[in-house]
């Protein structure tokens, strides 16, 4: 009997030990109902059985109230809205900057401005005013350009920094969820109660999954495995950091896929831990995509602007002259060593190298736009002793400038100078007060003949071969800019090219006109570099890496397509050509790199400091001046700035930049176009983040109606559990009676 009544009382311990832990568990849930992450905790209680007989109650493993697919879809959608959300005050700060078309201090307005004041100017071409207004209008837009341009590499320094602060938190989240792997199969082992540790790592996979896009499984021990939904692994046992070195400043040129701005690395620090192109989710991925995507593009439009109005500008002017004429003149190109003695080559040109009749004229005027002496450039190239126009490969820069200056110390500059200056620049100097200089293409030789860009045939690597044909004299030289961006010609790059392409066969020269890239055309030093047929852009990339010193050649993402950059490492100016007629250059587009031309464009110094300097004519021709006609500048001209007006007013052509197709208009029009962009993607992502985050709170409200605590099933347990322990008491207090009853019969 003594044994069924220790049962017995054992029995009712179990029930009250069971249920007041099973208050515990409710006390908790209540406790918590306002803690972010928490989920609520069922009490689960199962019978005991001892050697097949019923032994009282034991309470199983807690139950947490959560639906671990709803989870995961949270967390996929979370990743998509921190992906939005993080890009929403870069949008903001871009539309402060671009403005809107009908703004007045938008690029497009001021464009429009800037026409305009070129109109006015063209009906009083003598008036200071206007004049003034011209070269004022110009500033404002160079100076727009600048300023949007310095605010994207702002924006992009920033984004580089917030990605920078998110590995951090990344390393933090990635590092707890390793330890709470540790402390859950610890304590799961000794059947310690694990629900609490589980809710913390949910917590930190909900907030992981915010910074970056995230995949994960748990194991049958209770480890979870976090890993990218690239494949890398981040959590496995252990925790795999992420590091990142922010730049502290940006330019144009400075992208993550030439290596200029530090990778995310997972792991050791090496290109083939490299993911920062990997990622597509979280703000993580918003930040990488503001930096190398979305800012890039905006900027490669706003150069392919500022490069387009550069060149056509420039055309324009550098064709007209001012009155009465320059009497110094410094070209904008420049040009490598052009008397490399050690190699005994050297860069030329060739004067109409498909017609053989263009002509310069060469005309020196008096104070009062008078003729004072003429000849042409073929004639005085000629006379020294070189081969005729458009035949021969022997009209080094070095000795065109030589016979140019010969024949103006000789025909009133008698201390003129012309040659290549130390910054590689052509340079004109009359040093003289008395005389005046400019220059007219025109179609024959003949004094007077019709007025015709001038065909100007370059030899950049000294071969013989034309590489690049340049229209106007001075535009070839750069003589007579408007427009200034002292870029150099340290980087070259494609057009925008398709993912799809595959090179021709050809070879490929390069030449800075140092020992390492010489101008030794078929020389043992020259360096070429060979292109199978079939190559995509990043083989061809690859072989110039392969082969030629002091050069980088990267593949840079542009809108849809990509651009092949080739940049010099040691910022010297160098120029890329082709031997044979592989065609691959042509077809690639490659030129002079448009990059970071928005940010340095500006008016040229000396036409800021003296607006009279700008070109509003030309030089004219008169048949009944002197015995048989003369050349002459008038003040009052406005050919040359009725041209600019036409030109500008005109649809120009753009290539395609940055998401913008090639297009066919109007320099307003254009910036408009780069406004209409920027404006449709803040407006898209406005909208799809409002839509993703609804989507978002919605599956965040469904997980916390179902994870939450619900205080009305709370109380109801309450009073079901606080009966039973009741009840367990009572019993327990009637064996006590029958335990001192028992006491007292054998006392």
């Amino acid at each position: 009997m003594s044994g069924t009544i220790t049962q017995a009382l054992r029995t009712a311990q179990s029930g009250l030990l069971v249920n007041q832990q099973a208050l515990g568990a409710i006390a908790d849930n209540i406790a918590n109902v306002n803690s972010p992450g928490y989920s609520r905790k069922i009490v689960n209680i199962e019978q005991r059985v001892v050697g097949g007989t019923g032994a009282g109650v034991q309470l199983s493993e807690l139950t947490r109230v959560i639906d671990e697919g709803l989870v995961k879809s949270l967390r996929l959608e979370t990743g998509t809205y921190q992906r939005l959300r993080a890009q929403q005050s870069y949008y903001a700060r871009i539309q402060e900057t671009f403005g809107s078309p009908n703004d007045n201090t938008s690029i497009s307005h001021i464009l429009n401005t800037f026409a305009k004041s070129i109109e006015t100017l063209a009906v009083s071409p003598d008036k200071t005013l206007e004049l003034s207004e011209f070269v004022r209008q110009g500033q404002e837009v160079a100076l727009k350009l600048q300023a949007m341009s310095q605010t994207l590499q702002e924006l992009r320094v920033q984004a580089d920094a917030e990605i920078a602060a998110d590995v951090r938190e990344v390393n933090n989240l990635t590092a707890k969820i390793a330890d709470l792997n540790d402390k859950i199969i610890r304590n799961k082992t000794v059947s310690n109660d694990v629900s609490d540790l589980r809710d913390q790592r949910d917590q930190a996979l909900d907030q992981l999954s915010g910074l970056i896009d995230i995949r994960y499984f748990v194991r049958g021990d209770g480890d979870v495995v976090v890993f990218s939904s690239a494949g890398r692994t981040l959590v496995d046992n252990v925790a795999f950091p992420f590091t990142h070195s922010p730049a502290s400043s940006v330019t144009p040129t400075t992208t993550h896929a030439e290596g200029d701005l530090g990778g995310i690395y997972l792991g050791v620090p090496m290109p083939g831990n490299d993911v920062t192109n990997e990622l597509r989710g979280g703000s993580l991925g918003g930040l990488v995509e503001q930096r190398d995507k979305i800012l890039t593009d905006m900027q490669s439009q706003l150069d392919e602007l500022a490069a387009t109005l550069r060149d056509t500008v420039n055309q324009v002017h550098n064709r007209g002259a001012t009155f009465p004429g320059l009497q110094s003149m410094t070209g904008s190109r420049e040009f490598l060593n052009t008397t490399d003695a050690a190699n005994n080559a050297s860069q030329t040109i060739k004067l109409d190298p498909t017609g053989g009749s263009d002509d310069v004229a060469i005309v020196l005027f008096d104070g009062d736009g008078n003729q004072s002496a003429a000849t042409t450039l073929n004639t005085i190239m000629t006379g020294a002793g070189f081969s005729a126009r458009g035949v021969g490969n022997d009209w080094a820069i070095a000795d065109v400038a030589a016979t140019m200056e010969t024949w103006l110390q000789a025909n009133g500059a008698p201390t003129a100078t012309v040659g290549v200056d130390g910054t590689g620049h052509f340079s004109i100097e009359l040093n003289s007060s008395a005389v005046n200089l400019a220059f007219r293409d025109q179609s024959t030789s003949t004094s007077g003949s019709a007025h015709e860009d001038a065909e100007i045939g370059f030899d950049s690597d000294g071969d013989g071969t034309v590489d690049e044909t340049i229209k106007g004299f001075a535009n070839f030289f750069g003589l007579n800019d408007f427009f200034v961006d002292n870029a150099g010609r340290n980087i070259h790059e494609s057009n925008v090219i398709n993912a799809g392409f595959k090179s021709t066969a050809t070879t490929l020269r390069f030449v800075d006109g140092t020992a390492t890239l010489p101008l030794d055309p078929g020389g043992a030093n020259d360096m070429t570099v060979t292109i199978p047929a079939g190559a995509t852009l990043e083989q061809v990339a690859a072989a110039i890496n392969a082969s030629v010193p002091n050069v980088t050649a990267s593949v840079i993402p542009d809108g849809s397509g990509y651009r092949l950059r080739i940049a010099h490492d040691d910022g010297r100016d160098f120029d890329v050509t082709e031997t044979g007629a592989g065609g691959l250059l042509s077809t690639l587009g490659m030129h002079n790199a448009d990059v970071r031309v928005a940010g340095q464009l500006a008016v040229r110094g000396d036409i800021v400091n003296s607006p009279s300097l700008v070109s509003r004519g030309a030089v004219q021709w008169d048949a009944n001046l002197g015995t048989a006609g003369q050349y002459y500048t008038s003040v009052g001209d406005d050919s040359g700035i009725q041209a600019l007006a036409a030109r500008i007013g005109a649809v120009n052509s753009f290539d395609a930049a940055g998401g913008l197709g090639s297009l066919k208009v109007s320099f307003a029009e254009y910036g408009a176009s780069i406004l209409g962009r920027s404006a449709s993607l803040a407006d898209n992502n406005k909208s799809d983040t409002n839509s993703q985050q609804a989507l978002t709170e919605s599956l965040q409200n469904k997980s916390d109606n179902i994870r939450g605590v619900n205080l009305d099933e709370e109380m109801a347990d309450l009073i079901r559990f606080e009966q039973a322990y009741s009840a367990a008491a009572r019993l327990i207090g009637v064996i006590q009676s029958m335990f001192d009853a028992l006491d007292r019969a054998v006392g």
